[in-house]
């Protein structure tokens, strides 16, 4: 008798720690194999975004396993994209990184047949913003002075970033032109596969303007490294970012926020989906998470879950214009 009391306690607690989807009981727990993508090689963005949330995690205590960075590069992450909706659709331990980047490639239908519809998207764990670097001996000591360079010849610099023409870094280049009234169609733009192959590229003298985002070159600006021409945020930012000047402040009105955040497999069961959210907005109100996006070159923003939904389907729509006027789709109006 004591046996069969027994049986059924446990019983009862194992389903007390389950959903049901389709008939199947779903452990509602936290993954057993916890994996974030980076969709490029390391260094970049995509890369310190898994790094933020796999630290996060680990300080927060919310995994009892850390979770483990791993690295899909090809295509600014369409090679992701689209091994997670055909070979890893159900795989509740997986997160990918994306970022604006990713949202405007997929605005351009860069992403194949696939579109943002295609996934379950998860938490924003900050908002990063672009920028133009050089290197410390560079002639260009300002936006200013670049602008002027372009002006008389648009071939004279060659820019580089981790993203091919279309891409946010080459976009980002695109805007100031068009703004100064330069042909950004007859600039010299080198891609490479992410932010750390361009850093390298940029620090070696094989390009003299990098496009990136401000985020990536934290480490680099604290070795004087390099320097900073332009952020691209509607004001100055805070330490250890707040001697750079804006874009708009040089008298160019660009702005370029990055958000960055994750998405998982569109069959990934709605209690795996549930924990990940539930889980990013508990380590994200947590106040030392904001000290940690700090320390990663990040700045808050944080939206989960269906928030998170509206969000991208309004910046969707943005990048499609904005792909739209650039010549890279047909007029979406």
């Amino acid at each position: 008798m004591f046996n069969r009391i027994l049986s059924t306690v446990i019983i009862f607690a194992i389903l007390a720690g389950c959903d049901t989807k389709d008939g199947v009981n779903v452990v509602n727990t936290d993954p057993s194999r916890p994996e974030c993508i980076a969709p490029t090689k390391p260094g970049g963005g995509f890369d310190l975004t898994c790094k933020l949330a796999q630290k996060g995690f680990i300080e927060s205590g919310l995994l009892s396993k850390p979770m483990r960075v791993t690295y899909k590069p090809g295509g600014i992450g369409a090679v992701a994209y689209n091994t997670i909706v055909t070979k890893r659709a159900k795989d509740g331990n997986l997160i990918v990184a994306f970022s604006g980047g990713s949202l405007l490639n997929l605005a351009q239908g860069k992403f194949g047949r696939y579109n943002e519809d295609n996934v379950r998207w998860v938490a924003a764990e900050g908002m990063d913003y672009g920028m133009l670097a050089v290197r410390t001996d560079s002639p260009y000591n300002n936006l200013g002075e670049l602008i002027d360079a372009l002006l008389v010849e648009p071939t004279v610099v060659v820019f580089g970033a981790g993203g091919t023409v279309g891409s946010q870094d080459w976009m980002k280049t695109a805007l100031i032109a068009r703004e100064a009234g330069i042909d950004y169609r007859a600039m010299r733009y080198v891609p490479f596969e992410g932010g750390g192959e361009a850093q390298t590229a940029l620090l070696g003298g094989h390009i003299q303007v990098y496009s990136g985002d401000i985020s990536e070159v934290q480490g680099m600006l604290e070795g004087e490294k390099l320097r900073v021409l332009a952020v691209m945020a509607d004001k100055r930012l805070s330490a250890p970012f707040s001697q750079i000047p804006t874009a708009k402040e040089q008298g160019y009105n660009i702005s370029w926020p990055i958000m960055r955040g994750f998405y998982v497999g569109p069959e990934v069961s709605d209690a795996d989906y549930q924990w990940w959210v539930e889980s990013f907005d508990t380590m994200m109100a947590d106040p030392r998470f904001d000290e940690l996006r700090q320390q990663f070159g990040m700045f808050p923003y944080a939206k989960t879950g269906s928030e998170l939904d509206a969000e991208i389907n309004v910046r969707m729509a943005r990048y499609r214009r904005l792909a739209a006027e650039f010549g890279l789709i047909q007029d979406v109006n």
